[in-house]
């Protein structure tokens, strides 16, 4: 039987479309991707760990690539993609708890606050602030009904 982090064909196949997904959706709606007041509606993919294993490395090359696009440069670039790895591993490994949900929302939120703080020098609580409640529209209200899509009609097709 193989093991679901083996690099078969069919799990490169999906981390490409995976992070293929991240950026066009990222790209499309980029007014409200990036900056300190953002809604990054491709993080809705954040959850989707918790069924697909090949989904960690997918949001990572998603984002690095989307985050390539971006205006923000190496730091995002650098830290941004690494906020959203380690984010997408603990939501796979605590995937039948809470933690898979927040992870997401709670290391964006004070991750990549630390260096949006640097480039618009607002108070970083508010930063805060405003990138846990971008996450939480895109995790939650987009992320969740998506998680149960693929969990009811698409998750079978993957096996």
């Amino acid at each position: 039987m193989q093991k679901s982090w083996e690099m078969t064909t069919r799990y490169i196949a999906r981390v490409g479309i995976i992070a293929a997904f991240y950026v066009a959706v990222t790209l499309t709606f980029s007014a409200i991707s990036y900056g300190q007041v953002q809604i990054r509606l491709a993080e809705a993919l954040a959850l989707l760990p918790m069924v697909l294993p090949e989904a960690v490395l997918g949001l990572f090359i998603g984002c690095l690539l989307a985050n390539l696009l971006g205006p923000w440069g190496a730091v995002d670039i650098i830290f941004g993609s690494l906020t959203t790895l380690v984010a997408a591993f603990i939501t796979y490994r605590f995937r039948h708890t809470l933690i898979a949900y927040l992870s997401p929302i709670l290391l964006n939120a004070f991750g990549v606050s630390l260096y949006l703080y640097a480039f618009f020098r607002i108070p970083y609580w508010v930063t805060v602030f405003y990138i846990a409640a971008g996450q939480s529209v895109a995790v939650l209200a987009l992320g969740i009904p998506l998680l149960r899509l693929v969990k009811k009609h698409l998750h079978p097709y993957f096996q």
